[in-house]
């Protein structure tokens, strides 16, 4: 999967596309998804263009990794979910299901998020 400039994270990024944001930092954007499949269901975008995460982890620099680690952290704690508990998703590529070839992390709270994979 290669990155698409036009993406709609990058044009969210770009202030093309309104978000309700969650959290901002250089590192990293968060927002509620439109379309919620949980009570809090939160997105993580990083600001640099990595299609996936198999992409990020290879070629992301160290400030990037661990500023884009913190700041989902950081979300969580934003959202006040830290106690209670939440699932952090990302999809990797078609097999993974992922849709959009921005790397993202799908955060999920607010309630019992029930099991790992349903059948």
């Amino acid at each position: 999967m290669s990155y698409d400039h036009n993406n709609i994270f990058a044009k969210i990024l770009r202030g093309e596309i309104p978000c309700k944001k969650v959290y901002e930092d250089e590192f990293a954007l968060a927002f509620h998804d439109i379309h919620p499949q949980r009570k809090i269901h939160v997105l993580v975008i990083p600001k640099s263009e990595y299609a996936t995460f198999t992409e990020f982890a290879a070629q992301a620099n160290e400030a990037q990794i661990s500023g884009y680690i913190r700041a989902i952290k950081k979300v969580a704690d934003t959202l006040g979910v830290t106690e209670d508990g939440y699932r952090i998703l990302s999809n990797v590529g078609g097999h993974g299901g992922q849709e959009v070839p921005h790397l993202h992390v799908h955060l999920f709270a607010g309630e019992n998020v029930g099991p790992m994979v349903v059948r």
